[in-house]
């Protein structure tokens, strides 16, 4: 799978050491020399990547930082430590252990926006790599305490205070699925001062159920928490850009809201707009609104949420797949300053997780496909058919089509990968949500 985020695949069979050196050469090649910060998750086929990336990179004249393993806000703060020109994530994030991936940062430790992959990819294409000669090949050498580093400036951020949350005498279970942040993650709440209970802590790459943070996947650390007296449970993907959370009875707060903790945090410190992506929860725009400012929308992806936080001058941004996006920090996704400000949040209000959660607004998100051969149209007919339908209704086609109707939304986005449309929808009740897409459907169809 090849896109400007990066190439993504099954190692050994569309991932190999042919398509990695092809696109690290182009990579390194567009930044025409300089540092680059290279990092992994703890997949089995990590190393054998990390090897061929880092000799590919200093085969076009770059400067080589491995970080070993490491989150990817780590690696991200990483660049900007070493005032790199960029750095590689090796991680396929939450696909399965088989799969491996090349992500590209650039100077600003921010994903590849558009215009950037689309250069790297066409010097892909063109096969033109500006490789050196022996005597200008680039350096390399390690940094074993990068995540010391991302947690100390954690520390520093002046909101986080971990004499307070020491006090509290907080225990807090921890669920890395054996990815890139089991030692991260538990190194930070020692750090605070908090007591830790490891499950699935071993940076082994043997993921020990699926490693998407959902609630299907998370029946385990639901146990564990109430059999360990725990007041908070976190939960990270292989990588350790996304956070789930689960309060001290065991319950999931559910993936949307990770994000509206952390915007009710922020906010409370300071005034300031929020950023968030189409398809994520309106509690984000209730919780902003709670502070009389405005959430900003953004298409689907990333670096999409971060151009809009940055041309809004908003003070936090996400997305609703539990990515905490602190730009005091760096403009990612980051699993480790998200655990800090939560953690925070409940010292200053002195509140059980679950007490929190219950103040937040309540809505209910249901996830479907339309498969297009079923309908007998294509993907683009279809959006406009919805479009065209409810142009009565508050409509945005910024990414799909998003129709915002007074008791929730139903948002329409074809796949890139597969002959569907995912159709999203939200409401007070899972009924209610389902009930909103059902109603759009039928119309359609």
């Amino acid at each position: 799978m090849i896109s400007v985020s990066g190439i993504r695949g099954i190692f050994g069979t569309h991932l190999t050491p042919e398509n990695l050196v092809t696109f690290t050469a182009a990579y390194g090649t567009w930044l025409d020399g300089g540092t680059v910060v290279v990092g992994r998750d703890t997949r089995v086929t990590g190393q054998i990547c990390e090897d061929i990336v880092s000799a590919t990179l200093q085969s076009v004249g770059c400067n080589v930082v491995k970080a070993g393993i490491a989150t990817t806000p780590t690696v991200a703060m990483g660049v900007l430590k070493h005032h790199a020109k960029g750095g590689i994530i090796l991680t396929a994030s939450h696909n399965p252990a088989e799969w491996n991936a090349i992500k590209m940062l650039n100077s600003e430790s921010e994903f590849l926006s558009p215009e950037q992959g689309e250069e790297v990819l066409k010097l892909a294409e063109k096969g033109e790599f500006s490789y050196k000669m022996f005597d200008k090949i680039g350096t390399l050498h390690e940094d074993e305490d990068i995540t010391e580093y991302h947690i100390q400036k954690i520390l520093e951020l002046p909101y986080i205070n971990a004499d307070l949350i020491k006090q509290k005498n907080y225990t807090v279970a921890v669920d890395a699925v054996n990815g890139a942040g089991s030692v991260a993650i538990p190194k930070l709440l020692k750090a605070l001062g908090v007591s830790v209970k490891e499950l699935n802590c071993e940076p082994n790459g043997i993921f020990p159920h699926n490693p998407e943070p959902l609630p299907e996947n998370l029946t385990e650390i639901c146990t564990f928490v109430k059999e360990n007296d725990c007041d908070l449970g976190v939960v990270t993907d292989p990588d350790g850009d996304r956070l789930a959370l689960l309060d001290e009875n065991g319950v999931l707060f559910g993936e949307e809201y990770t994000q509206v903790a952390a915007f009710d945090f922020m906010l409370g410190k300071k005034a300031g707009d929020t950023a968030t992506n189409l398809s994520s929860s309106r509690a984000a725009d209730d919780i902003t609104e709670k502070y009389g400012k405005t959430c900003h929308r953004s298409a689907v992806g990333e670096i999409n949420v971060v151009k809009v936080m940055q041309e809004k001058s908003a003070l936090i941004s996400g997305e609703g797949n539990g990515g905490v996006i602190n730009p005091d920090l760096h403009s990612g996704r980051d699993a480790l300053v998200g655990t800090a400000m939560i953690l925070q949040l409940l010292a200053e209000r002195e509140l059980l997780a679950s007490e929190y959660r219950s103040t937040l607004p309540q809505y209910q998100m249901v996830k479907q496909k339309i498969q297009l051969k079923d309908l007998g149209v294509d993907a683009d007919e279809l959006l406009k058919k919805v479009a065209d339908t409810y142009k009565g209704e508050k409509v945005n086609t910024l990414d799909g089509v998003k129709i915002d109707f007074e008791e929730g939304w139903v948002h329409f986005r074809k796949s890139n990968t597969e002959p569907i449309v995912r159709v999203y929808s939200e409401g007070k009740t899972q009924d209610m949500a389902r009930s909103l897409a059902q109603k759009v459907i039928s119309v359609i169809s």
